[in-house]
């Protein structure tokens, strides 16, 4: 278990999806870029959490499961 800080993709307030991001500032420009393309129901959020990660077959990193607290 890790601590990072995700990209949160919001559909009807459940998530649907979930990134990694190197730091805050890069999640908030991602979340700055991604609000100009988002249709009324998708809200997207950066987040400090915990989270269980797991590497992929092409050896980049994955959230597994999300631990909110």
């Amino acid at each position: 278990m890790e601590s990072i800080i995700a990209l949160l993709m919001l559909v009807n307030n459940e998530i649907k999806e979930a990134r990694i991001q190197p730091n805050l500032s890069s999640c908030l420009a991602g979340k700055r870029k991604a609000n100009r393309d988002v249709g009324n129901n998708v809200e997207y959020r950066c987040i400090k959490t915990k989270a269980e990660l797991e590497t992929n077959i092409d050896g980049s990193i994955s959230i597994k499961k999300l631990i909110l607290e």
